[in-house]
């Protein structure tokens, strides 16, 4: 790492740290409103949300969206990403996401503007992924496909960052990178969130891509592609949950198939959660059986 890139990270992380009220004093963070889950009050998540998930609930009198059937379908992007899903899957996954009021869904973006149709009218947003799985395209294309993903209709963007560079050493590429998403989203009030892929770095690097992210105004940051060696883990995403703060929200994303594993998540810090078994989950947490649902498909 050049040393011009070193100086140039110590300055995001002390302009964060006075911007979240833990600089020198005088230095004053912004009044919190909402959380940025976009699901829970601010006073109440993750903190307290925490706390309580980890005493035992499993249903919770929290403030959701509005029309939201509980707090932990608004919690779940419900996620479909295998390469040979078909238009009928996408149809099923538009039909459970509208039925049991998930955040999202989460599709490759060909299958977008479908998606945007099909949930034309209701609360569930539509999530898409760019530069995904590898993260290795160039930044004016994640810049292009992001556009094009917003115009289909999209409201959630989940990029991938450039792995490499970021391994490299090379911090301004990947805040190009990562900016190059951002910068679209913020235009039209799209949610963006930052995938880190935690498998494949170090603790180190787990910090600076997060601290990456933040000062390029992704409004999350997301442990997994799901494609990677491994997914969401509780210690990763209490680093993550460390780096950004409370006003800053954790996705949590890959492996996490039951209402147990949502609740280890939650009380690690994370404000979503990427799941392919979200009916599962949301059944799991009215107490009923969690019927006949598929297993847990490859991408989160």
């Amino acid at each position: 790492m050049q040393s011009s890139d070193v100086q140039r990270l110590i300055q995001i992380i002390v302009e964060e740290l006075a911007a979240a009220g833990g600089g020198p004093a005088g230095f004053a963070g912004p009044a919190p409103s909402r959380c940025a889950c976009h699901a829970l009050s601010y006073e109440c998540c993750p903190d307290r949300v925490r706390d309580v998930i980890a005493a035992g609930a499993e249903r919770l009198g929290l403030h959701a969206p509005a029309g939201a059937t509980d707090v932990v379908a608004a919690m779940i992007d419900h996620t479909l990403l295998k390469p040979d899903a078909t238009r009928q899957d996408i149809e099923t996954l538009c039909r459970e996401a509208a039925e049991y009021r998930f955040a999202s869904v989460c599709v490759n973006p060909t299958w977008v503007s479908l998606c945007a149709r099909l949930l034309a009218g209701t609360s569930v947003r539509v999530c898409t992924v760019i530069g995904f799985p590898l993260g290795a395209t160039t930044a004016d294309t994640k810049h292009f496909e992001t556009r094009r993903a917003i115009f289909d209709g999209a409201r959630e963007i989940d990029m991938v960052i450039n792995v490499g560079a970021l391994k490299s050493g090379d911090l301004r590429v990947v805040e190009r990178d990562i900016e190059a998403v951002t910068g679209p989203c913020r235009e039209v009030a799209a949610v963006s969130k930052v995938i880190i892929e935690t498998a494949l770095l170090t603790d180190e690097e787990k910090v600076t891509a997060c601290t990456l992210a933040k000062a390029a105004g992704a409004d999350f940051v997301k442990t997994s592609t799901g494609f990677a060696s491994g997914g969401a883990t509780v210690a990763d995403v209490a680093l993550m949950r460390r780096v950004v703060g409370a006003g800053m929200g954790v996705k949590a994303s890959g492996g996490v198939r039951d209402l147990e594993g949502l609740k280890a998540m939650v009380a690690a810090g994370a404000t979503r959660i990427g799941a392919s078994a979200g009916v599962r989950i949301v059944q799991e947490s009215r107490g009923g059986s969690a019927g006949q649902v598929p297993a847990a498909s490859r991408g989160y």
